[in-house]
């Protein structure tokens, strides 16, 4: 699928186009040695960094092998949602950090509790780490939602990209082993397919994600598993049984590698009768609302993503006390 600069909204095209010059394809190698790079380099100026305007904490648990930060409104109410997001990057790299811009709309649409796991990343270990680590953080807002002033039965799972590819795993997983009940999930443009067989996935050039970067941190996540016998709980379209699933939300650029797997995943959820808002957004490559927030098909999509967050809490959420 080749993206020309005609293809993308001209809102976005002056950072596409820079992207385009300063970018390059990759080897495995190669990809691995850059993202470690940009991992140090996100520690160095984000750790621990809070948010003006909210309250910020973290916690260690795990036996102090996972960090949470957690994130309130300055004035918490007590039954608020509960959200576990879970950052991108392609499962190689980010620190929880580096959304802050995510947490402070969810928190001014919801007034919600927001936790974001600082997962082990694919540059440190292959699958099933990081979705065990964000599996033990749904545990672990289930088992101290009280304190932290949540329902312990409806928690709200979200991310975008990779965080969106382990957020519709982790619903899956959630599902099989009845322990936690989601109230909805925001699986944002997700990652959850490896075989990149779509017409979308294919020799996709777009900036700032194709198909080379695509390849190479499937590569990276999957370790030994890659080109072989995938789990669903590793890429969640390999999943053939969608009954039971939380209620979704997301949306997704139209030339962007994610485009086709988000539509088969959002068909497959309908196809079994599970009640989803979505929205294919027109000349929109991968990470356009983080990386071009003010253009005008970033703020349509925050408009259209907080009208169907507020209704999925007044729908599946609050009348299911």
């Amino acid at each position: 699928m080749t993206i020309t600069n005609k293809m993308i909204d001209k809102d976005l095209r002056f950072r596409a186009i820079i992207d385009r010059i300063i970018s390059n394809e990759k080897t495995v190698e190669e990809y691995v040695k850059e993202q470690e790079k940009r991992n140090k380099l996100l520690k160095k100026l984000l750790y621990g960094k809070n948010i003006n305007g909210l309250n910020c904490s973290e916690k260690w648990i795990n036996h102090g092998k996972l960090r949470l930060r957690i994130y309130k409104p300055l004035n918490a109410k007590e039954n608020a949602p509960g959200i576990l997001w879970i950052h991108g990057g392609g499962y190689s790299m980010g620190i929880p950090e580096l959304f802050s811009s995510t947490y402070k709309r969810l928190i001014e649409w919801t007034n919600c509790v927001i936790i974001a796991p600082d997962y082990t990343l694919s540059t440190e270990a292959p699958y099933p780490a990081a979705l065990f680590d964000c599996y033990e953080s749904l545990l672990w807002m289930k088992n101290n939602a009280s304190e932290l002033g949540i329902r312990d039965d409806q928690i709200i799972v979200g991310g975008e990209s990779a965080g969106g590819g382990l957020s519709a795993a982790l619903c899956i997983y959630a599902r099989d082993k009845g322990e936690v009940n989601i109230a909805f999930q925001v699986p944002l443009y997700p990652m959850i397919d490896d075989s990149m067989i779509t017409e979308s996935s294919r020799e996709n050039d777009a900036p700032y994600w194709n198909s080379n970067l695509n390849r190479c941190a499937w590569q990276l996540y999957l370790g030994e598993l890659f080109e072989r016998d995938v789990p669903k709980y590793a890429a969640a379209a390999r999943e053939t049984d969608y009954r039971n699933l939380p209620p979704a939300i997301t949306f997704v650029g139209d030339i962007e590698p994610f485009r086709d797997e988000t539509i088969e995943y959002v068909d497959n959820l309908r196809k079994a009768g599970v009640k989803v808002a979505f929205r294919v957004v027109k000349g929109c490559y991968h990470g356009f609302d983080i990386i071009c927030p003010k253009a005008k098909v970033s703020q349509d999509s925050f408009s259209f993503l907080k009208e169907s967050i507020k209704y999925a809490i007044d729908n599946f959420y609050s009348k299911q006390q």
